[in-house]
């Protein structure tokens, strides 16, 4: 038997609609810049040559309904509203015919970012890990499994803050589709069941502030909520 020096942390795992089994989660994959009007809303350019990402480790998984504090060293924290993607099987080098083989399913997401340290970080050609890399920082909705809906390309995305509509597209605006996405990211990593991929958010992202409450939905794949707290 394993003897540890202290006891490791739980794992952190997402409901599944309609079973009673939960979806452990492994890491966290999220893609920059795949809708064209967010990146000129960021003042860049889409790369268009390939898609790029970053990560967030597991512990920033937070399920829809939260209340998350306010996080620290920052006065600037945004919403990103996103389609998600729940890997199921194993892709390594996995051709884009064959990619949506090993999806699971699909959820609603909010890649929560520290602006202000993200913009500070990209400024002096840095990672950005301090602007998205933090604890709460990955909202998840329920995930509902492909087998039943499908593998959407299409249908609206959309977020409100306080009623408010503040993002609303497309799924079709996607830049880099699912496939390509799996199938190119597949080349730098042994994709394994328990990766979430964030597929990337539409334009109108902006600030939220403590008491805020966000509601997002994706036509076919569900809702999410998100209460912001005070700072701790």
């Amino acid at each position: 038997m394993t003897r540890y020096l202290f006891e490791p942390p739980a794992q952190p795992a997402a409901p599944i609609d309609g079973r009673s089994e939960t979806f452990p989660i492994h890491r966290i994959f999220c893609v920059g810049r795949n809708y064209e009007a967010h990146a000129k809303e960021m003042g860049v350019a889409v790369d268009r040559e390939a898609p790029f990402y970053f990560i967030k480790g597991a512990y920033a998984y937070v399920p829809s309904g939260a209340t998350v504090p306010y996080p620290p060293r920052t006065n600037n924290y945004h919403y990103e509203m996103e389609l998600v993607v729940a890997m199921g099987g194993e892709a390594f080098r996995m051709p884009e015919a064959k990619a949506l083989d090993a999806v699971f399913g699909y959820a609603c997401g909010l890649d929560m970012t520290r602006r202000d340290l993200q913009l500070a970080e990209r400024a002096k050609q840095r990672p950005w890990d301090l602007g998205k890399n933090f604890e709460q920082a990955a909202v998840l909705s329920t995930i509902v499994p492909a087998s039943r809906i499908g593998h959407p390309t299409s249908g609206g995305i959309a977020l409100k803050v306080n009623g408010a509509t503040r993002q609303s597209s497309d799924l079709s605006q996607l830049i880099w589709s699912i496939p390509a996405l799996i199938a190119h990211l597949s080349t730098f990593y042994h994709l394994q069941p328990g990766d979430l991929i964030y597929t990337g958010t539409p334009e109108g992202v902006g600030p939220v502030v403590a008491g805020d409450r966000l509601e997002g939905g994706i036509d076919g794949v569900g809702t999410l909520a998100l209460t912001i707290g005070p700072a701790e």
